[in-house]
């Protein structure tokens, strides 16, 4: 089943403006986690589109672009490391998930979130299991958030270079406990994370 019949499936319901929602980055041990809302076009197919995780990092960045530059409308948004650590991963995963619908600058007819939660809006939503995989618009919201929060880390990197966050992202990487070891926590890491630490 091509993802594109998902939405076709809900456009014969009667849905014009469909949302597809996803995240990336709740399990890193540093760095926000990032959400991200896609309305696509009805009458454009993006060739290639697919869940952000079975995609090359190479083909994710040329999809970001194709997938910016034919949305109807698109929203990024970040929860930091102190957000997190204040109201805990799932809260500031939902928040993302609430600001990047709200800051559409079309209103959704109804919203796809991936995953089995949903965050509290005030448009109709349902969540989809193995959404990136199963909608075209949950896959190209999964691969907005994915390399939104890559880009990010690449920066980080760049200002904390010791912790080599190019190569891991954030992500509890036996190199990333080393490297936390070895320099104690920065000021992006998820304090809370890192309470198992020892």
């Amino acid at each position: 089943m091509s993802l594109y019949e998902f939405e076709h499936g809900k456009r014969e319901l009667g849905y014009k403006y469909i949302c597809g929602v996803d995240e990336a980055g709740r399990g890193p041990l540093a760095g926000p986690v990032f959400a991200a809302a896609v309305i696509l076009p009805e009458d454009y197919e993006i060739d290639g589109l697919n869940d952000s995780k079975k995609l090359s990092e190479k083909k994710r960045e040329k999809l970001y672009d194709e997938i910016i530059g034919h949305a109807l409308a698109y929203s990024v948004q970040s929860c930091d490391n102190n957000v997190i650590d204040e109201i805990n991963i799932l809260a500031a995963t939902m928040l993302a998930m609430k600001t990047a619908v709200e800051s559409l600058g079309i209103k959704p007819d109804i919203v796809f979130v991936d995953g089995n939660r949903l965050p509290k809006l005030e448009v109709p939503a349902e969540y989809v299991i193995k959404g990136d995989a199963t909608s075209a618009s949950i896959a190209a919201a999964s691969i907005l958030a994915k390399v939104s929060r890559d880009r990010f880390m690449y920066e980080m990197d760049k200002k904390y270079p010791e912790y080599c966050f190019e190569k891991h992202k954030g992500y509890p990487t036996k190199l990333h406990y080393e490297k936390i070891r070895e320099f104690g926590p920065s000021e992006i890491h998820r304090l809370s994370f890192l309470k198992k630490m020892h």
